[in-house]
């Protein structure tokens, strides 16, 4: 009885798991290659999409200050509710600042994308040179290097590359994610169960 009780559950997640993505590898494929031709079109128009992502990020800051305030008005007692209306108001004027000029933000967003290069970058960098002599120790080094040449690069231009880095950026993100996703899609519609799965699965039924 314990025996059949333990193990059901495997054979269903074992026979789950394939099943789902041999039915729907179709729309995820679909839905990849969607990402993929979205990335593709804010490529073409960096700064359409960068402004676009400043305005949503104002939306989110003030959205998020409205419920700042809300908490305030509920628990009025609170003794950390003075720190939480000084929150809430400059989450919301830095959203409404976005709002009404998002290439401001979208400069800021820029400093923020070139801060990371060059931190990611860094470190990268130091961690490949720690694992000297591991396999493929210095794709570390690689992807380091990149990452601090496009910091400099960026920082080189600004602010006139605030126009065009993180729309760039946002771009290639979701054109790399959505082929990955098509492809990993594509590659699973003929997807077998593994010899332990189907004697697990077996091993259910009877």
């Amino acid at each position: 009885m314990s025996s059949e009780t333990t193990d059901s559950p495997t054979s269903g997640s074992a026979e789950s798991m394939p099943n789902t993505v041999q039915t729907n590898w179709r729309w995820l494929v679909v839905a990849g290659a969607v990402i993929a031709l979205i990335g593709v079109l804010a490529m073409f128009a960096p700064f359409v999409t960068g402004v676009s992502l400043s305005l949503l990020i104002g939306l989110f800051l003030i959205a998020t200050g409205i419920l700042d305030f809300v908490g305030i008005f509920r628990a009025r007692r609170w003794t950390g509710a003075v720190w939480q209306l000084i929150l809430g108001v400059v989450t919301l004027a830095a959203g409404v600042i976005l709002l009404l000029n998002p290439v401001f933000g979208l400069v800021t967003l820029t400093l923020l994308v070139i801060a990371y290069l060059l931190v990611s970058g860094v470190i990268q960098t130091v961690m490949g040179f720690r694992l000297r002599g591991e396999p493929n120790w210095f794709l570390a080094i690689v992807s380091g290097v990149i990452g601090i040449l496009l910091a400099v690069m960026l920082w080189a231009g600004f602010p006139s590359t605030a126009l065009w880095a993180v729309g760039l950026l946002f771009g290639v993100n979701l054109l790399v994610n959505g082929v990955s996703m098509a492809l990993l899609a594509y590659s699973a519609r003929n997807m077998t169960i593994p010899a332990e799965m189907e004697q697990a699965a077996e091993a259910g039924g009877i």
